[in-house]
């Protein structure tokens, strides 16, 4: 019902639906006749699938992770040459588990991933204070770099809310960069809008936490709210240690084997 009046609202007077749900199909199984020109997607992130949904992924992109699974599934649904554009949370970015290093290879190797746009994190609010972003990507050969915008909170306000929620008005400066595009530091010296090439990111061992916000206004959450976001905090900062483990790791190894 929703989706079909989001349609409607949107000028698509005789939509076609499909009810189903994607993730009860093999993934290998999917063919050419099953792929789409352009997908668009805010697929649902926070919630976690069963062990029977997880064994119609191959084992590498297998994920308890809703969010991660339809990631894998748009990727196997894209036509040669198609294009996408996919809202995922700030956990994608940065996390490090074995399907979202993975998933975020295969973004790097196997498609165009172009733009990662970074939203504020009021964007849902009140349904969630995930930060989000968008991911742009395409089907076809990489060209080994991929370039990061951040949206900032408009002056006249500290946040977005339910009745002042953020509108296509506050894209205005990412769209005249899109067409323009160089990088872009604010006030603080921090980067806004930057180009990392496909080896800085798989040699950051895929962390794609990069142009954030340098600073987060306080601001009074619900229960589950803060809990969720003690988790995503949770969550980043055990990524961060992973990371830096690993590149300990690899120091050692180099130098027990003399290559320093």
């Amino acid at each position: 019902m929703l989706c079909v009046t989001n349609m409607l609202l949107h000028g698509l007077d005789s939509p076609k639906v499909y009810h189903g749900n994607s993730l009860t199909y093999k993934l290998l199984d999917y063919t050419q006749k099953d792929a789409f020109d352009v997908i668009l997607m805010n697929p649902p992130y926070g919630g976690s699938e069963k062990d029977d949904i997880k064994q119609n992924f191959p084992a590498d992109l297998r994920s308890s992770e809703t969010a991660d699974l339809f990631m894998a599934v748009i990727m196997y649904r894209l036509k040669k040459d198609g294009r996408a554009a996919v809202i995922v949370p700030d956990g994608f970015l940065f996390g490090n588990d074995n399907a979202k290093n993975n998933l975020k290879k295969k973004l790097l190797t196997d498609f165009n991933l172009h733009t990662i746009v970074r939203l504020p994190g009021s964007v849902f609010s009140p349904y969630t204070s995930i930060t989000t972003n968008i991911l742009f990507f395409n089907n076809e050969e990489p060209t080994g770099k991929t370039w990061f915008y951040r949206v900032d909170i408009p002056s006249d306000r500290k946040h977005f809310s339910k009745t002042k929620p953020m509108e296509l008005k506050h894209f205005d400066d990412c769209i005249d960069w899109w067409n323009n595009r160089k990088e872009i530091t604010d006030e603080e010296g921090n980067p806004k809008a930057k180009c990392y090439s496909a080896q800085e990111l798989i040699d950051s061992n895929y962390n794609f936490d990069v142009c954030g916000y340098p600073h987060e206004e306080e601001e009074i959450l619900s229960v589950a709210e803060t809990i969720q976001n003690y988790e995503e905090k949770r969550s980043k900062l055990n990524a961060d240690i992973d990371n830096l483990l690993a590149q300990i790791t690899e120091f050692h190894q180099k130098a027990q084997k003399g290559e320093l």
